[in-house]
């Protein structure tokens, strides 16, 4: 193999950490040719299809990678599944190395009775509909007056606000037709948030949490009982400023006046209480049984044996995001990602597998903002530079270097592949079905539209 070619890197998976990924490679003294695949016909990820969609000033995040991605020196190739249209065999013999991004998009368990009920989802699932994702249904079984939403995080607050929030409110952004329709007809009337730890211990980000007390005709409720702050939690306000502005806002509501409540939707949340069982009746969902728990000093907390039953019709768990093996590659199933040492896969003895890296979620699992993922793409990019400047052949291993040749693989194998000139074309035609509307777009969603769309083909349907 020659050394005078550039250094051939596939980055799979094209949301913001492969793109974040992309962007540094580029820019090390490397001579590298770059390609970010996507299984998706559509490129970034959690920000497209992850982010509510009353959420624009986060979604603005595309506009930083919309420009990595317009330079030209990293190359997209959208609607490519690896593990069915390529595998890492396929991989090594166009690409001398192959960083995974491929996230994690699937629910994390949470093992109580009932969980499996009809009427129980999880909040990953629940995103990917009302955010348009073309591998979910249209439909969404939306349906009671009472809604539990379980987690302390930011998923949690987005599924209880586009829960609570009056579908008229949501018309200016990006929320596709058949998921307005649908939430114009819920019947809701209370949606609680349930949280096992107390408000010094939640992560709600303080921005987030501010905006529940902005939405139209919605009264947020939370209930003094269950306020608690002991010496571990003293000293997390003390320590973080972000810490110290989530409990004076979920404070300053304590104060609220309940006769001023007089919104026809209410959001309630809940602390320190953690879901044992949600109760069914003929086979879905009836109501959530909460154990008071107490705060142990350490940011832990502990069962009181006190237990509290909600009626309710349907819950939806938002307890953290799960990564999903894929194939040929170790993966922790324990942890739900890579198996990896600072984003160096390593096989199931712990030795390092030769040109094959991680980095985001599949690498250190789904924690942090979007904007972490970049130092984390920082640090499995100086470990691949360091084994290429390394390797006595300058990591240049695959036979078939040539930048054409993956093209000619998958149109071999009639794999309709997307680059990024085809993606504008799409990205242009949702601007356009947008803005007779006064809004920024209206997302294509069949998979089969957005691909006949991006290839200039007539869209069906």
């Amino acid at each position: 193999m020659s050394s005078n070619r550039p250094l051939r890197v596939a980055v799979v998976g094209a949301g913001p950490a492969g793109i974040y990924a992309s962007d540094i490679l580029s820019k090390t003294d490397l001579d590298v040719s770059i390609d970010l695949f996507e299984r998706l016909p559509a490129p970034f990820g959690l920000v497209r299809y992850g982010v509510a969609p009353d959420h624009p000033r986060i979604k603005q995040i595309i506009t930083a990678l919309h420009r990595v991605l317009d330079r030209g020196d990293v190359r997209l190739i959208a609607n490519v599944d690896y593990g069915v249209d390529v595998k890492l065999d396929d991989m090594r013999q166009f690409y001398d190395a192959v960083i995974f991004s491929t996230g994690s998009i699937r629910d994390a368990a949470l093992p109580i009775p009932g969980i499996d009920l009809e009427g129980s989802h999880g909040a990953a699932d629940f995103v990917s509909w009302y955010d348009g994702h073309p591998d979910v249904p249209r439909t969404w079984p939306l349906q009671g007056k009472e809604i539990a939403v379980l987690g302390a995080g930011n998923v949690a607050l987005d599924v209880a606000r586009v829960l609570a929030k009056h579908a008229d409110d949501l018309l200016p952004t990006e929320i596709p037709q058949n998921v307005y329709e649908t939430l114009k007809a819920s019947e809701v009337t209370d949606v609680h948030v349930f949280a096992r730890r107390g408000p010094a211990q939640v992560k709600f980000s303080p921005l987030e949490l501010r905006e529940l007390g902005h939405v139209p005709d919605v009264d947020v409720v939370v209930y003094p009982e269950d306020f608690d702050f002991d010496e571990g939690s003293m000293a997390a306000i003390g320590s973080s400023n972000q810490t110290k502005q989530v409990v004076k806002t979920l404070t300053d509501w304590t104060l609220k006046d309940p006769a001023d409540m007089k919104a026809s939707r209410r959001l309630h949340l809940h602390f320190l209480h953690a879901p044992v069982e949600v109760l069914g009746e003929d086979g879905r969902v009836v109501g959530l049984r909460t154990e008071r728990t107490r705060l142990n000093g350490d940011a832990t907390v502990s069962g009181t044996g006190e237990t509290h039953d909600w009626p309710v019709q349907a819950v939806y768990r938002a307890v953290g995001y799960f990564g999903s093996p894929l194939p040929e590659i170790p993966f922790d199933d324990l942890k739900g990602v890579i198996s990896n040492r600072e984003g160096r896969v390593v096989d199931m003895d712990g030795e390092q597998v030769p040109g094959v890296y991680a980095t985001g979620w599949i690498k250190r699992g789904p924690v942090g903002l979007i904007g972490h993922t970049k130092s984390d793409a920082s640090e499995t990019v100086r470990h691949l530079v360091e084994d290429v400047t390394a390797a006595a052949d300058e990591g240049r291993t695959a036979p078939h270097g040539e930048p054409d040749a993956i093209l000619g693989f998958l149109d071999e194998r009639g794999v309709d592949h997307v680059e990024w000139t085809g993606f504008q074309a799409l990205d242009a035609f949702e601007r356009a079905l947008g803005e007779p509307h006064g809004r920024e777009r209206i997302k294509v969603v069949p998979r089969e539209e957005m691909i006949a769309i991006a290839k200039g083909r007539a869209a069906e349907g």
